[in-house]
């Protein structure tokens, strides 16, 4: 059996990847995120392993292009400015955004690992693979985010 066609791929795991990103990115480079992901596995496709676990390795594929936005974002920088420029802000946050702002404050590996455990759906072995450590560490990690979480939801 061989590799699903793509646009199954992108349809089947197009969600679970743009959870990732939101997670792993500032929103306004979220789609870019996303989109270089599937630009990058697109590219690669012809050329992958038919045995290729493709949540894995679209995970994966998503964590870098995630990381190389963070990279770009560093590169560029900018004058310092006399004022702070006014700033406004939207008329309501959805749940899913206060849910990310919270994600997105939590330390690196509660963050890394909650993102990978319930939005990639991988194994705490392959979370392991990913932000080093163990798989006790990596459960320790996930449930203290979680308890954080929580702790935030309630207040």
């Amino acid at each position: 059996m061989g590799l699903p066609p793509f646009e199954q791929v992108v349809q089947e795991h197009g969600p679970r990847v743009l959870a990732l990103c939101r997670a792993r990115v500032d929103p306004a480079d979220v789609d870019d995120a996303w989109s270089e992901t599937f630009l990058a596995a697109l590219s690669a496709w012809p050329d992958l392993s038919t045995d290729l676990d493709v949540t894995a390795w679209l995970t994966t594929v998503a964590r870098r292009k995630c990381i190389d936005i963070h990279r770009s974002r560093a590169r560029r920088r900018t004058d310092p400015v006399a004022e702070v420029p006014e700033v406004v802000a939207a008329d309501a946050e959805t749940d899913d955004e206060g849910v990310w702002r919270h994600v997105a404050g939590l330390p690196d590996k509660q963050r890394q690992v909650i993102t990978y455990r319930y939005l990639g759906g991988l194994s705490y072995a392959r979370i392991v693979g990913l932000v080093g450590g163990t798989e006790a560490a990596a459960r320790r990690a996930a449930s203290d985010g979680l308890k954080s979480l929580r702790e935030k939801e309630i207040r």
